[in-house]
């Protein structure tokens, strides 16, 4: 049986402040939260036949021993593939990365490890089917200053269309999620409240958490994983400085009054949820019309900014070439195990 029988998974969007939360947590004595290779966003789709067969979970457990080596954020941890299978509570995809957090969990000699994979929205009912007293963070944030920190980012669509399309799909199962898990397993937090007051939004979420709150948390860009994590790319250059308490409702100036208009358009339903105030009225995101030449335009725009922020990475980022090196893995076993 895992030795952690509460893991902690902080879930939502990406560009939604997941390493800041994934940092305080982990800044205190008793969590640990590695940076996430997203395992189950790479393998949980692809199929590695019968995993009853333990030559066929094997091959799994050191496919994704593979992608760890190459991660965008090396772990000190040394995994075997072997040692995983022998120690997954259950033979299945899920099963494995539940032992290698557990692994995790014992290198650090801490009690209770947490997932920052903010893919696992999708495979919530996987994690319950191993741990289900696992508990689930909700991190959302205002889907206009996602798209505004998207647009320079190696790792979200770029256009802040499709950012919000991306927002409102996994704010949507979010939003499912709260009606179906108990209050003791699901908690929602803004991203926005975070930044305002993040002493009394720590001590509300650890008493969700049932662990004590400790002042060190908020002492997290001291710690070494912080500093490795701004060390590494720019898009996370943020995680080593205090809580930038002004850093948001930046959509202002920086995104257009059509992308602010088609981000409306697309999430008003959930912004309303979340209690985010439109800009534009219902008669306005009535006429914000998105044809087919439209989001044609839209995908050129997205392929120009990437380019762009690739270049930028190129020259900036420590991990540029780990991440092309990870995604290329990834990409090989997806052609292998479609």
């Amino acid at each position: 049986m895992p030795s952690c029988t509460n893991p902690i998974f902080i879930i939502g969007t990406e560009r939604s402040g997941s390493n800041l939360l994934r940092l305080i947590l982990d800044a205190h004595n008793e969590i640990v939260i590695p940076h996430p290779p997203h395992l189950m966003k790479y393998f949980g789709p692809l199929n590695y036949g019968n995993l009853e067969d333990e030559k066929h979970l094997l091959a799994l457990a050191s496919d994704m021993v593979r992608l760890i080596e190459s991660h965008i954020f090396p772990w000190e941890v040394q995994l075997d593939p072997m040692t995983l299978i022998q120690k997954a509570p259950k033979p299945n995809h899920f099963g494995l990365i539940a032992a290698i957090y557990e692994e995790v969990l014992s290198h650090h000699g801490k009690s209770r490890w947490g997932c920052k994979s903010t893919f696992m929205v999708h495979y919530v009912h996987d994690v319950l089917s191993v741990y289900p007293d696992a508990q689930f963070i909700l991190l959302v944030r205002d889907p206009r200053d996602v798209a505004v920190s998207a647009r320079k980012s190696v790792f979200s669509p770029c256009h802040p269309y499709l950012s919000a399309l991306l927002w409102d799909e996994q704010q949507r199962i979010g939003e499912g999620l709260q009606l179906s898990l108990k209050r003791s397993q699901m908690y929602t937090i803004r991203y926005e409240d975070l930044l305002v007051d993040p002493n009394t939004s720590m001590r509300q979420l650890c008493d969700f958490l049932g662990t004590d709150y400790s002042d060190e948390m908020m002492k997290f860009f001291e710690q070494k994983e912080a500093k490795k994590s701004a060390s590494l790319s720019e898009s996370w250059g943020n995680t080593a400085r205090p809580i930038m308490r002004n850093n948001h409702q930046k959509f202002k100036t920086e995104l257009s009054k059509i992308e602010i208009a088609m981000v409306e358009q697309v999430c008003q339903k959930r912004m309303k949820h979340f209690g985010y105030a439109l800009t534009n009225n219902e008669e306005q995101l009535k006429n914000v019309n998105i044809t087919n030449g439209t989001k044609l335009s839209i995908q050129v725009k997205e392929q120009f900014m990437r380019t762009k922020i690739e270049w930028r990475s190129l020259n900036r980022d420590k991990n540029h070439w780990r991440r092309w090196r990870r995604d290329a893995t990834a990409k090989w076993f997806a052609w292998q195990h479609r």
